[in-house]
């Protein structure tokens, strides 16, 4: 996954699929191969079904991959161009490639041609291969774009959610800020200003967090700047253990994860219970998998009637499907007096 705001909007704007990526190669190599099936149970012949397989997923075969590694090459050449000149450069130099492979084969069976047999003249099997070709290259260019552009609107979406997750810092957490800041200002100067340079810290750290993946430890840097607000506010009232120095700083986790989640686990929890409570906040790295769990008592009489809570838990799944796919886990685990989430993803110190 890109993990740069520039890589992020380059996925997000492209109009070619990634030939490069281990999937695509996959599905070009299936859908040759189904081709070559699908046009041997046209033309063969009783008894000849193997051989004429054999022969069309050769030469097909022989299409897809030098095809799909020079589109991997040219790739970023022909984004540059513009959406319909990238898609019809392409598609004839894909076509261009199955009329060479073409008058190549036809060559190839006056060497050997009691291996290969075409039952066609010289200019009609070139013909009927170009026509063919450009068929098949134009179906699959059409899939291929199709699944492209449905994993950038995916991407776009994220991108809006992280958007809408920056601007969703509660209205009633700047107003408790600045009131607690407020009153502080006579009381103790000095630790308002703090308090002031906390509150800039954390509102720089949301705004500024347009990236797919953070540090490990900028991340906690910015829930523990977010901790010491809400201590301000609810004094005693507010605990929070830090059980985390086994885990990898330098490791890499999608912006904006942990403080959404500390703040909703002192927003729907802390806060509604007259003693307050402490927020356990656990990691540790299990082989090549790192594990965070976040967990706050809750009050059993009390709930709070808003949709925060899902909305962040649905914007982490979904981010951590973009970043991991099924390699990451989000859990919630629910009890009369606990509410934990946990975090379960790959271990990954890649350049940001």
């Amino acid at each position: 996954m890109a993990s740069t705001p520039d890589a992020v909007e380059k996925q997000a704007q492209a109009y070619l699929p990634d030939f490069c990526a281990p999937g695509t190669v996959l599905v070009i190599l299936l859908v040759a191969e189904l081709v070559a099936i699908l046009l041997t149970l046209v033309a063969h012949e009783s008894g000849t079904f193997l051989t004429e397989l054999s022969k069309m997923s050769m030469f097909l075969l022989w299409l897809a991959l030098p095809g799909t590694g020079i589109l991997c090459a040219i790739r970023p050449w022909a984004e540059r161009q513009g959406h319909t000149r990238a898609f019809v450069i392409c598609f004839f130099l894909l076509v261009s490639m199955a009329g060479i492979l073409a008058e190549i084969t036809w060559q190839l069976t006056g060497i050997f041609g009691q291996f290969v047999i075409i039952n066609d003249t010289h200019a009609g099997f070139v013909v009927r291969t170009l026509a063919t070709s450009s068929i098949v290259v134009a179906l699959s260019m059409r899939y291929l774009y199709i699944s492209s552009e449905w994993r950038r609107s995916i991407v776009l979406e994220a991108q809006s959610r992280i958007s809408a997750l920056q601007a969703l810092i509660r209205p009633h957490f700047l107003f408790n800020s600045m009131n607690t800041i407020a009153s502080l200002t006579r009381s103790n100067p000095k630790q308002a200003e703090e308090a002031v340079e906390d509150l800039a810290d954390l509102m720089r750290a949301n705004l500024n967090s347009t990236g797919e993946r953070t540090t490990l430890k900028e991340e906690l840097e910015t829930a523990a700047i977010y901790q010491r607000i809400e201590k301000l506010r609810l004094g005693d009232r507010l605990k929070v253990r830090w059980d985390v120095a086994s885990l990898p700083m330098r490791a890499l986790i999608p912006g904006l994860t942990i403080q959404p989640l500390l703040e909703n686990a002192i927003y729907h929890g802390i806060e509604l219970l007259s003693d307050g409570g402490q927020v356990t906040v656990t990691g540790k790295r299990i082989d090549d998998q790192l594990d965070i769990s976040i967990s706050n008592p809750v009050a059993a009489d009390q709930r709070r009637r808003t949709s925060g809570n899902k909305m962040a838990l649905s914007n982490i799944r979904q981010r951590f499907e973009l970043a991991y796919g099924h390699r990451a886990q989000v859990n919630v685990r629910e009890s009369e007096h606990e509410y934990c989430v946990h975090l379960l993803f790959p271990y990954d110190e890649g350049s940001r």
